[in-house]
């Protein structure tokens, strides 16, 4: 039965819930009640203890996940009385060594300064990456990262990983095991989530009883490039990384998405063990499920790199600030699209959702940068699609050349390998040929004039159309042709022709910004198109040299629940 509506929908909050906020998924389940004994095992707290005393940090954040949080408090006194002791203890052998009074004592001045802890409620990015914004915030030396974690190297502090391990009933993951795979020689990879990692040795040891001779215990290693991301491979995979497809994959603990994609893309099978599955049975049909479903997922992945061939504009989201080399793809992400004949804008985000990115209509698609796990965004309540650097690749080469492997990777730092392997294979064809074949002095009047020619012919090009949007092809760019080489600065100057001038001027009311004396379409666009200018448009702007005197108004005071305005009030 379809309800029928009987008022308009809401399309704004109510006043009275301005300030509300809706509860992540985590916040609705009941917190798991663990006594001081479960929560040092499982945070580890004297590995920590022992980890911040050694390196002598001063000052440490703790990240803890949202579904962690309300342990938090108890992580941090346990840890808080664990250092206290402990300097205590230092303390009373220092006094009882005379021996080395002298060089204690120089020693003492650094140890006895309290180490202070800062517990990091909320991240800026995905809780699966370490925070070292909201860390610096705080003046942090370093960071204690709780839970899953994506293990992408940072970029400036130094981080300690707590996976706290969670209970792993080690029969039922057997049995799981010999129903998946019942031919004792099959090769196949074991490996877990990181809280079950610790588990992996156990299990293995169990199956080897059994007469299985070619499980591969995959342990845990800091390389998101890695063939089977952050984990060790087969000695016979490091010499030839094609030879995984000869093995299957039996993965504890559901993983995350992108590292299904980048698993059955390159795997012979994948089975996954549900933690969460309440028997074997269950546990088995959930495996096969994921796998069907990882497979519609990649085949999608690729339906809509081929949708956004045709993009004119493209949009670029910093989704991190403390991955290592994010800097660097971002360059060779710009070098692409401007080698495309494509424009890029570029956004520093936090965490993504349809709102933000819906601000901008003008982007076609969009390229999020971040770790190897965040990157992979489902589109569907996005109004453009987000792909990864790895799809834009595919996404820019034509009909022709686009070859779809069936491959599918999440880490950017293997499409930075890739790149530098094909300038050097380039610089490598340009040296081995001939001197003078093909190549051509140019002087800046003829390059001037090429332009000029592709320009006009690509005004005279007739209109493509798009059979997989449904559209017409726009590449039209009034403002500038992009240059082939992205970042020269150098710009040719017509002879007899005065430079142009860097000083700034101010415009005029109601001018339009103009780039090499062509009018902006986007400034046109806002200016004729959209109505809501932003806030405070209701109100006309005046310079103090367009009136007698100085125009003082009293500004608004108060908090977001309600304003004052002079006095009046408004909610």
């Amino acid at each position: 039965m379809v309800e029928e509506l009987t008022a308009p929908p809401v399309l704004s909050t109510p006043d009275t819930h301005v300030l509300d906020e809706e509860l992540s998924a985590a916040a609705h389940h009941p917190v798991e009640a663990l006594s001081d004994d479960q929560i040092k095992t499982r945070y580890e707290i004297n590995r920590t203890i022992a980890e911040i005393k050694q390196r002598r940090w001063r000052r440490v954040a703790l990240q803890f996940p949202d579904q962690m949080l309300p342990h938090s408090a108890r992580v941090y006194q346990l840890l808080a009385r664990g250092l206290r002791e402990t300097t205590a203890s230092q303390d009373d052998a220092r006094e009882g060594s005379a021996t080395l009074a002298a060089g204690v004592a120089s020693l003492a001045v650094e140890d006895d300064k309290p180490v202070r802890l800062t517990i990091l409620g909320d991240t800026s990015y995905g809780s699966c990456c370490v925070d070292e914004i909201a860390a610096e915030h705080v003046e942090a030396d370093a960071v204690v990262h709780y839970g899953r974690a994506c293990l992408s190297p940072t970029a400036r502090l130094p981080v300690l990983h707590i996976f706290t391990t969670m209970e792993l009933d080690h029969e039922a993951v057997v049995k799981s095991f010999r129903e998946s795979f019942p031919d004792l020689d099959a090769k196949v990879v074991l490996t877990a989530d990181v809280p079950y990692s610790a588990h992996v040795e156990s299990v293995i040891k169990i199956l080897q009883q059994l007469g299985y001779t070619n499980v591969f215990a995959a342990s845990i290693v800091h390389d998101p490039s890695s063939s089977i991301p952050n984990r060790t491979v087969p000695e016979s995979v490091t010499d030839d990384p094609s030879s995984l497809s000869q093995w299957s994959l039996f993965h504890i603990s559901e993983p995350p998405t992108s590292l299904l994609l980048t698993l059955t893309s390159r795997m012979a099978s994948v089975r996954v063990y549900p933690t969460d599955a309440i028997n074997t049975a269950t546990a088995a049909s959930a495996s096969s499920a994921l796998e069907t479903s990882t497979r519609f997922l990649l085949r999608r992945r690729y339906a809509t790199v081929t949708s956004l061939t045709t993009v004119p504009v493209w949009g670029i989201l910093i989704n991190t600030l403390s991955v290592k080399n994010y800097m660097d793809i971002l360059s060779h992400i710009q070098r692409q699209v401007a080698a495309a004949g494509k424009k890029s804008y570029l956004f520093v985000v936090g965490k993504l959702n349809p709102a933000k990115v819906a601000n901008f209509s003008e982007i076609g698609g969009w390229i999020v940068i971040g770790c190897w796990e965040s990157s992979l965004v489902d589109s569907k309540e996005f109004y453009k699609p987000i792909i990864t650097p790895f799809e834009l690749e595919l996404a820019l080469q034509s009909d022709d050349s686009r070859l779809w492997t069936g491959q599918w990777r999440a880490d950017f730092q293997n499409v930075l390998e890739d790149a530098a392997k094909r300038a050097e294979q380039t610089a490598t064809d340009l040296e081995s040929r001939p001197a003078g074949d093909g190549l051509r002095g140019m002087s800046g009047a003829e390059d001037h004039e090429t332009e000029t020619h592709t320009d006009s012919e690509s005004e005279s090009e007739p209109p493509e159309f798009d059979l997989r949007t449904g559209r017409y092809v726009s590449r039209s760019r009034p403002m500038q042709r992009n240059r082939a080489v992205y970042g020269t600065n150098q710009q040719s100057v017509p002879s007899g022709s005065a430079p142009q001038s860097g000083t700034l001027t101010r415009r005029g009311k109601g001018d339009m910004i103009a780039v090499n004396g062509v009018v902006s379409p986007g400034a046109e666009y806002l200016a004729q198109k959209r109505t809501w200018r932003g806030l405070g448009t209701d109100f006309e702007v005046r310079y103090e040299e367009e009136e007698q005197g100085d125009v003082v108004e009293e500004g608004r005071t108060g908090v977001a629940r309600g304003y004052t305005v002079g006095d009046s009030v408004r909610s």
